[in-house]
């Protein structure tokens, strides 16, 4: 395989994976309501109809990487709510450690990094936008 080919791929996978494990935190909060995200949001003293946006981030934006259409406005969405995820909920363990010695915001990490990293690349040639 060349190295064309093989980056296609590696973008498909990081595209799917990254798309699908957002995905389901969306149709969680889906499914729980947002009331407790539009209460954080609220208590640091934004308006409370931005947390909404969490769907944008857990639900449409993940929607785009999986389809390839549009993929780095969904990454850049995701990067963007990943963000806020961490100003809002994890900021006070930006120096810590896990139970397991990993740090205690890995996976809120690995999701904003693989999400810059599909903005910065783009979609790859498996996607609608074939680019």
């Amino acid at each position: 395989m060349n190295a064309e080919k093989s980056r296609d791929l590696a973008l498909l996978v990081l595209r799917l994976s990254l798309g699908a494990l957002i995905l389901l935190h969306g149709i969680a909060k889906l499914r729980g309501g947002l009331d407790g995200i539009v209460g954080m949001v609220q208590a640091q003293g934004l308006p409370g109809f931005l947390g909404y946006g969490v769907l944008v981030g857990e639900v449409l934006a993940p929607l785009l990487l999986i389809l390839g259409w549009h993929a780095r406005v969904g990454a850049a969405l995701i990067a963007a709510n990943m963000l806020a995820a961490i100003g809002l909920v994890h900021l006070g363990q930006l120096g810590q450690l896990n139970e397991q010695g990993g740090w205690a915001i890995e996976l809120q990490a690995m999701f904003l990094a693989a999400a810059v990293a599909i903005a910065l690349a783009g979609p790859g040639r498996h996607s609608l936008d074939g680019r």
